[in-house]
């Protein structure tokens, strides 16, 4: 057992062999992964059942697990902004979000720089978000 706070093997393999500029998404549970990510990402399944897990709860858990230098969120293409990127600001502080439309979100996901998709169980809609993981500086 780690006393690490990520446990997730596979999540800590994927993170392990990515590297800076790489990305990943946490999907919520209707975002369509198989056809609108990179098919040769790894991907972990946490979609066990509804809101099990959502999207803040993996972000949550990778803030503390890698350094993040960019997120994207796929928003509407009229109306409010979705509610949950105000809980995004609260576990990304200092970063801003840089909004994509749906399809050049999608066309986003597909680049050959995600590394790692992980599909929830989220059912808020517009709960995608794409990170690019940044440098750890030397010590």
């Amino acid at each position: 057992m780690l006393k690490y706070r990520l446990l997730h093997p596979e999540i800590l393999a994927a993170l392990g062999g990515a590297g800076h500029g790489a990305q990943v998404l946490i999907a919520d549970g209707n975002y369509p992964f198989d056809i609108r990510s990179n098919p040769a990402a790894r991907r972990v399944y946490l979609n066990l059942a509804p809101d099990m897990l959502k999207v803040t709860d993996v972000l949550a858990v990778l803030v503390d697990a890698m350094p993040i230098e960019a997120a994207h969120v796929m928003v509407p293409d009229t109306g409010e902004e979705p509610a949950i990127f105000a809980e995004f600001r609260a576990l990304l502080p200092g970063l801003e979000l840089e909004k994509l439309g749906r399809f050049p979100f999608y066309d986003a996901a597909r680049s050959p720089e995600l590394a790692l998709v992980i599909a929830t169980g989220e059912r808020r809609v517009y709960a995608n978000l794409l990170l690019t993981i940044g440098v750890v500086p030397p010590a």
